[in-house]
């Protein structure tokens, strides 16, 4: 059955759409962007074209201009009496011109695979024939992987028993069912903005209500907001990436996390901690994770191979008390009956070298940091380009709000990037840009010469109203 979008609710979504002329154009742009990020869902029912006229205070023939465009570009369907659907991206998008060589993806800020892991592959298959004699996955997960991650707690002074762990498929299955099993419809959960956005669709999936608390490149955390936001609200949990955070690349101080924590055990609120970048260490020389100090109940933390090892390493995992690993695992059945054994060999496997794999990536990604930030420096020199001494990315302010716009611009140039919106919990960061630096360093150059010639193309087509800033690199 196909969704539908309000008129209001679209125009919330779209934010700071005017970006070009025509404004027909700009429109469709605006849409486009949020079915590239999969913020408007395909099959998603658009709101009709006097509907949305009113709210955006357009002329109706403005916006059967923008759906016309987005008909064009096959991004939805229109049928008489049933309004305008929109469509599933295709293989080959139409936004992508040809001539511009293999694109560059930068929406999914993943490292290639750690080179050793063909090699682990290969040795687990030799045990294959032991492998298959069991039933192929458990609901908890093996007491191989669950033992050697306990042991990495407690060598992190975090003292893990093997019964504290659940394996999961991914750390967003982990989010999800902790989401399910924690949040109840109309709970209000507290959340990071900028945020990783597929925790806060998790979130909101189980009917939570949103608490948005800003973090910034230059300030960290907004802690004043942050303690208001645990007394007032009275969140069931707050979500946080205090270790190099997505997409921010900041890292939470000792005063951070005491602020927090204090906070959070006055209220009675579940700090779930989302550490999947904690191991993305770069400059800080292994300094551990931000919350290590904090040892007591009611703070959960959530991991993964995912950013370390390789994306298609799908296993995460999940540290809380064993009440807790006990209601997990009777909601899960729901949803997946546990883990494949072999991915979960190798898991075990990858943990016994773990630390040349911590070495490696933080060679490789500071390798690529550096160079991008580098090349920004020559090409877009008006950004404002931060330093983060770990993570997968860069949170980059434009000197104008026209991020929507550069993320189309660019697709045409072959380089998919997602919006500075994609990572709201409540609006704005029109003025934002996520860049990983997950590829080689020649793909990032290659990207930011791409980025300054749209840049130039969108800041020339933007209407004279857009506002622009000074700015440096810092």
């Amino acid at each position: 059955m196909d969704s539908r979008i309000s008129a209001r609710a679209l125009t919330s979504v779209l934010g700071g759409w005017r970006t070009r002329e025509p404004a027909y154009e700009a429109l469709a742009d605006g849409i486009r962007v949020l079915c590239v990020d999969n913020r408007l869902a395909p099959g998603t029912t658009l709101p009709a074209e006097r509907e949305l006229a009113s709210a955006l205070g357009l002329s109706r023939s403005t916006v059967a201009a923008a759906y016309e465009s987005l008909r064009g570009s096959t991004h939805i369907r229109s049928v008489r009496g049933s309004g305008s659907v929109t469509l599933p991206l295709r293989r080959h998008d139409p936004g992508l011109t040809s001539g511009t060589g293999d694109a560059i993806d930068l929406q999914q800020a993943s490292p290639a695979a750690w080179p050793g892991l063909a090699g682990v592959f290969s040795e687990v298959a030799q045990n294959a024939a032991t492998l298959v004699a069991g039933t192929g996955y458990d609901m908890q997960g093996s007491s191989t992987l669950r033992s050697r991650i306990a042991e990495r707690y407690t060598a992190r002074g975090l003292p893990t028993r093997p019964d504290e762990i659940l394996i999961t498929n991914g750390a967003q299955s982990a989010l999800h069912l902790l989401a399910a099993v924690l949040v109840g419809r109309g709970d209000r959960v507290l959340v990071e903005t900028p945020t990783y956005p597929h925790a806060a669709e998790a979130m909101r999936a189980a009917g939570a209500r949103l608490i948005g608390v800003p973090v910034t490149t230059a300030d960290g955390w907004d802690l004043d907001r942050a303690e208001q936001a645990f007394a007032r609200a009275l969140p069931v949990l707050a979500y946080l990436m205090p270790d190099f955070q997505n997409p921010t690349g900041r890292s939470m101080g000792s005063d951070d996390v005491a602020r927090i924590d204090a906070a959070a055990r006055r209220t009675g609120g579940m700090l779930v901690l989302d550490e999947t970048t904690a191991d993305l260490d770069i400059d800080r020389a292994g300094a551990g994770g931000a919350f290590d100090a904090v040892r007591r109940a009611g703070v959960v933390r959530v991991g993964s191979f995912g950013k370390s090892v390789w994306g298609g390493l799908r296993l995460g995992w999940i540290r809380c008390e064993e009440p807790l690993v006990r209601r997990l695992m009777a909601a899960r059945p729901v949803r997946d009956l546990g883990s494949p054994d072999f991915e979960q060999a190798v898991g075990a496997a990858v943990l016994e070298r773990f630390d040349d794999v911590v070495a490696q990536r933080a060679h490789v990604l500071g390798a690529s940091r550096d160079v991008l930030r580098e090349r920004l420096a020559v090409r877009l020199p008006e950004w404002r380009v931060p330093r983060p001494d770990g993570g997968v990315s860069l949170w980059i302010e434009l000197d104008a709000p026209l991020s929507s716009a550069l993320v189309m611009e660019v697709r045409s140039r072959g380089v998919l990037l997602s919006a500075g919106a994609r990572f709201s919990v409540d609006g704005g960061y029109d003025r934002h840009l996520r860049l990983p630096f997950t590829t080689s360093p020649e793909r990032l150059a290659d990207a930011v010469d791409r980025l300054a010639e749209s840049w130039d193309r969108v800041r020339d087509a933007a209407p004279q109203s857009v506002p622009v800033m000074d700015g440096a690199l810092v």
